[in-house]
């Protein structure tokens, strides 16, 4: 003889207990002993027990059992002559217990979850919908609370995930009917591996699409920024993932090393794919619109969270605008562990929102002591150019000295040797014409004492003609001694004034060659100088380049320096600025 089991309400568990029922926590039923009285428990029989309980000659229906046939249908809309009915609780049981026989076990089955309620028992809201979305089945369902003690930890302990909304699950479920609560489900499993799979598989989905479109690659392949200007961020706000992110972006944006723009979005909840993606091309059009600048790369931030939360996130129009963008994307949007379709197609991933402004921070970082360093290189190589131009000026100078001094001193030494030749052909010429003449003058004088010898021995009669032609013989021959003396001094003179002139015109040529050879000198000196300064720390700074110097007014050249107060010198002016520690 086995025990017989009862089709009870809550509300009934107190009487039943009270007669002596005992509760089965498998069945989750109460249960009549074998071989205690039946007859207290009629009511709550089922209508098999309920007629062998039965008092004899007794009315069925007073036991409150099923009759054990369906009442025969009868065209008429009228109740049979002399019948009377059936409770509705009758009814009920009667199709509670059907359901009890019919399903002893519980059944796997897929379920989508509507709605989770937890409170000392969980409550679930379960549909099945088709490719469409349309609900093609949807009932209640619990989880009792000694149960879910039990599978909800082994649950979240094997997927990371917490019961919510949208999420698909393989459990075993009961059914069960009780009169005064209608159908529902209980729950006492469920499968881990099939929700991480329908969880693997639609992220498969999306990978495969966009792979077959060309666009899973795109923005990976993309070059990552050289330096960051403009970044701008989409994050869920008041998030504690993006309030660490701007406690680090807001010190790069204090000191001008970087601009950030902010965008809010859900980041969980259905809908929440496609509000980040609104929202990230608004405000990319609003950039475009009224900016002259581009974003560097777009970040996309949120803190870590259960994997159902960030299941979310796995939507392939998300992800392909992410691909189509022409800026590098930047995801921070969980843990290490936690992964997202948005993750593989981004062109830098982190883990963390912080490790985001790290990476970012340490790219800044990187291009500031590059650019220090070819400030250095570049101060140092217009110091060598300047010391060079200076050492070429000074030996120009000095060659330019040298050379003017030489080329007076050669126009001195051929002047000079003019003017003694002209003296010496001067004198020659001179000591020339005076020998001619005196040698002249002796024939005269010879000739003249000869003839007068002659006349006074030979024809003394004619002294007095001899004397008057010796007379005029000696005037001729002085005339002609004069007129001769005349030419060549005439001639020397001439001579002497051709010398002078030639030698005037050398001299003003020489001089004319040693000014002018001065005036390129200078010329070619004033170029090299207005080079130099062209070449200078004034024009560096012009092109951008700022001068840290100390408060003592040295340079820094390192970032090694001790922290302090420092100035930074640019082209149109100097400000003060506070050097922090390293």
């Amino acid at each position: 003889m086995s025990d017989t089991y009862l089709v009870t309400t809550y509300a009934d568990k107190d009487q039943v207990k009270a007669l002596g029922a005992r509760w089965d926590p498998a069945r989750r039923q109460w249960r009549v002993p074998a071989g205690l009285d039946l007859a207290p428990f009629a009511r709550w029989l089922p209508h098999s027990a309920a007629g062998a309980a039965a008092p004899p000659g007794g009315d069925p229906s007073a036991s409150g059992a099923l009759p054990l046939t369906a009442p025969a249908t009868v065209s008429s809309s009228l109740a049979p002559l002399g019948a009377q009915g059936i409770p509705l609780s009758r009814l009920l049981n009667g199709v509670a217990l059907a359901v009890s026989e019919a399903f002893r076990d519980g059944v796997w089955t897929t379920v989508e979850l509507v709605d989770v309620r937890i409170r000392q028992h969980v409550y679930l809201e379960l549909a099945e919908r088709d490719a469409h979305g349309s609900t093609l089945a949807k009932a209640h369902a619990m989880v009792w609370s000694n149960q879910a003690q039990r599978i909800l930890p082994q649950f979240q302990q094997a997927t990371g995930i917490e019961l919510a909304a949208g999420l698909k699950l393989l459990v075993r479920a009961r059914p069960v009917f009780k009169a005064q609560y209608g159908f529902s489900l209980e729950i006492d499993a469920i499968d881990p591996h099939y929700t991480l799979g329908d969880l693997e598989a639609s992220k498969r989905e999306i990978r495969e699409r966009l792979t077959r479109e060309g666009l899973f690659e795109r923005n990976r392949q993309l070059p990552p920024p050289w330096d960051f200007n403009h970044i701008l961020v989409v994050a869920p706000e008041g998030g504690a993932g993006l309030g660490d992110f701007q406690a680090e972006a807001s010190r790069l944006e204090r000191h001008g090393l970087c601009h950030f723009r902010y965008v809010y979005s859900r980041f969980q909840g259905e809908g929440a794919a496609s509000d980040i993606r609104q929202q990230l091309l608004a405000a990319l059009e609003q950039i475009d619109a009224n900016h002259p600048w581009q974003p560097d790369a777009v970040v996309l931030i949120r803190g870590g969270g259960a994997v159902n939360d960030l299941a979310w996130l796995n939507d392939y129009a998300l992800a392909r605008c992410l691909c189509e963008l022409p800026v590098p994307v930047f995801t921070g949007i969980g843990h290490e562990r936690d992964n997202t379709v948005l993750d593989e197609v981004a062109q830098q991933r982190f883990d963390t929102p912080s490790k985001v402004i790290a990476g970012i921070e340490q790219q800044i970082r990187e291009r500031a002591w590059q650019a220090q360093a070819l400030f250095e290189a570049i101060t140092q190589q217009a110091r060598r150019t300047l010391e060079q131009a200076r050492w070429q000026v000074t030996d120009c100078h000095h060659q330019v000295q040298v050379g003017a001094r030489s080329q007076l001193a050669q126009a001195r030494s051929q002047v000079a040797s003019h003017l003694g030749e002209l003296r010496v052909q001067a004198a020659h010429t001179v000591r020339l014409g005076a020998e001619l003449a005196q040698a002249r003058l002796s024939e005269v004088k010879t000739e003249a004492r000869a003839q007068l010898f002659s006349a006074q021995r030979e024809v003394p009669a004619l002294i007095n003609e001899v004397r008057a032609e010796a007379r005029q013989a000696l005037r001729s021959a002085r005339l002609q001694t004069r007129a001769e003396l005349g030419t060549v001094t005439g001639l020397s003179s001439a001579a002497l004034r051709q010398q002078k002139e030639q030698l005037q015109h050398r001299w003003t040529e020489l001089t004319q060659q040693a000014r002018q050879s001065i005036v390129d000198a200078r010329e070619g000196s004033t170029s090299l100088m207005r080079e130099i300064a062209g070449q200078g720390p004034s024009k560096t700074l012009g092109r951008g380049f700022a001068v840290v110097r100390s408060a003592r007014g040295e340079p820094i050249t390192s970032a090694s320096a001790e922290a302090g107060d420092i100035t930074l010198q640019f082209h149109d002016g100097q400000r003060a600025a506070q050097l922090l520690k390293p």
